[in-house]
């Protein structure tokens, strides 16, 4: 069974002070990995206070690009540093873990459409390895380089590698109704839509309008949810908001 998991910046890092981690809580997220010892597991991680601060430094977005190398490598550097924290971490309790870098991995064209083949990665996984990613910029045909975010590479991989379970291990319980409770269940869009902003509501960095209707377009079930569920998660236990 093939799981795809996210682990938000969020919930690894200190978003209020630049390049911070949050060590604690990525240990205890380390150590859920380990001691549940899932197989056929991808992760992904997001940047948090990483590569967030470099991206809106240089004005660059999923959609506004830059030609320039240097603040690419910026924001891509940012990244790499949180992804060898991540990789220590689980390495440290024996987990095979291999780093793979969307820059170096995949494209968009001019229409923004992803090229990110998969074989790779399909093979560490059948090769016993967990790959990990992480959001990055990207070279876009026509932009230079953009941003990737991983919540795009949660649905790549997912889609991709055929998953049966997606899991985003956020700082909230789940997805909030209007009165802010959790919501066990969502099938459609626009039965949440106004608890999440309006169906108009855009978010292209990762908030949780963008996650819902990202997370609605695999064939697997995901989940968004706290990080004191993530050991139920990963032993495949219905958490927190069930999107499918």
């Amino acid at each position: 069974m093939t799981t795809v998991l996210k682990l938000g910046g969020s919930v690894i890092t200190d978003k209020d002070r630049r390049e911070t981690l949050d060590d604690d809580a990525l240990s205890v997220a380390a150590d859920a990995v380990a001691e549940v010892g899932v197989d056929d597991l991808v992760l992904v991680h997001g940047a948090g206070s990483f590569g967030h601060h470099y991206a809106e430094k240089h004005g660059v977005s999923v959609t506004e690009g830059t030609t320039d190398a240097g603040p690419a490598l910026e924001i891509h550097g940012s990244m790499t540093t949180l992804n060898r924290f991540v990789l220590a971490r689980l390495h440290d309790r024996d987990v095979p873990a291999l780093p793979v870098h969307p820059l170096s991995a995949g494209a968009r064209d001019e229409e923004s459409a992803l090229d990110f083949p998969l074989s790779t990665v399909r093979t560490m996984v059948g090769e016993g390895f967990v790959p990990v990613s992480h959001g990055d910029v990207i070279a876009q045909e026509g932009s230079g380089a953009t941003i990737i975010s991983g919540d795009e590479l949660v649905v790549r991989f997912a889609t991709g590698l055929d998953a049966d379970r997606v899991g985003l291990c956020s700082t909230v319980d789940g997805v909030y109704d209007a009165d802010g409770d959790v919501i066990g269940r969502i099938e459609a869009f626009d039965d949440v839509a106004d608890a999440l902003g309006g169906s108009d509501a855009t978010d292209v960095t990762g908030g949780m309008a963008g996650k819902v209707r990202t997370l609605l377009d695999p064939d697997a079930p995901a989940f968004v949810f706290g990080a004191d569920d993530l050991a139920a998660f990963l032993r495949g236990e219905d958490v927190g908001t069930r999107i499918e």
